[in-house]
């Protein structure tokens, strides 16, 4: 997530010259998303909580289908990360599942509301601000499982990320990643939404930074949205393998019509269950 963006467009048409610090401006902007609220910044409630202290939850990585139960072993005592999965969902519920938890996120805002519902239900969770391809305030060998839902899109270079990953769980540890299906950045999803027509618009691996027209870039960049890197195959379960991971687990999820016309045709993300091997 580290790097430098220059934009300059036609200064002297008016237009706002650009050096941005991709990792800051996706904080800021994740932040700014946390605050004004979405499905994945809206914090469970305490019936919710209530059901996980009996044992009865689940947790979703990507937009519907639900981690498979025996995905996570025995939870109660394990340390668990979850990495870029602030919001108060996904580390509370595990928390109260029994899991001692540390939630590593981008976003100041997704990590006051993990906070918050921890709080709220008298539970234990340690809150990390920083960069998920850095997790150096992390120890070695610390973590029996690491919960990483759909937000490596926000990552340049996922090396970085699975090989911290590998250094922080302990042997034997388990990674449950969730990402997005390579082909979803073909497309263009706002035209697409606009018309219902799906024209493959780019190459892969797609980058906002270099896929987009700059007027397209600015856009998101002036509207505060988040910069997006669309990974290929290779980069996310490749990666996880040459990192030291053995794929143990895989399953595909679909999103919704609303959310883009090609999931009537395809499935939108993925789930991989990863286990560190004993080096």
């Amino acid at each position: 997530m580290h790097g430098r963006l220059h934009v300059a467009p036609n200064t002297e048409n008016g237009q706002k010259e650009y050096d941005l610090d991709i990792y800051e401006h996706n904080r800021k902007a994740w932040d700014q998303q946390s605050m004004t609220g979405s499905e994945w910044c809206t914090p469970v409630d305490s019936r919710i909580m209530a059901a996980a202290r009996e044992g009865l939850w689940k947790i979703r990585l990507t937009p519907n289908k639900a981690v498979p139960a025996d995905w996570f072993g025995d939870l109660n005592g394990a340390a668990v990360l979850g990495l870029a999965s602030g919001g108060g969902q996904q580390m509370p519920i595990l928390a109260a599942a029994g899991a001692h938890v540390v939630s590593f996120d981008l976003s100041e805002e997704q990590l006051s509301k993990d906070r918050m519902v921890a709080q709220r239900e008298g539970l234990e969770v340690t809150c990390v601000q920083g960069n998920m391809c850095d997790l150096s305030q992390l120890r070695d060998h610390a973590f029996d499982l690491i919960v990483h839902p759909v937000s490596n899109i926000f990552a340049q270079d996922l090396a970085p990320v699975w090989s911290e990953c590998f250094r922080v769980l302990k042997p034997g540890g388990t990674l449950l990643t969730g990402f997005m299906n390579p082909s979803y950045f073909l497309f263009d999803h706002e035209e697409a939404r606009r018309d219902g027509t799906l024209t493959v618009r780019y190459r892969l691996p797609y980058s906002d930074t270099n896929s987009l027209e700059w007027v397209q870039l600015l856009s998101k960049i002036e509207r505060g949205l988040p910069l997006d890197f669309g990974h290929t195959l290779e980069a996310q379960i490749g990666g996880q393998i040459r990192a030291g991971f053995i794929i143990t687990g895989f399953y595909d999820d679909w999103w919704s019509d609303e959310a883009t016309p090609l999931n009537r045709f395809s499935p939108c993300s993925s789930v991989t269950r990863a286990q560190k091997t004993s080096r």
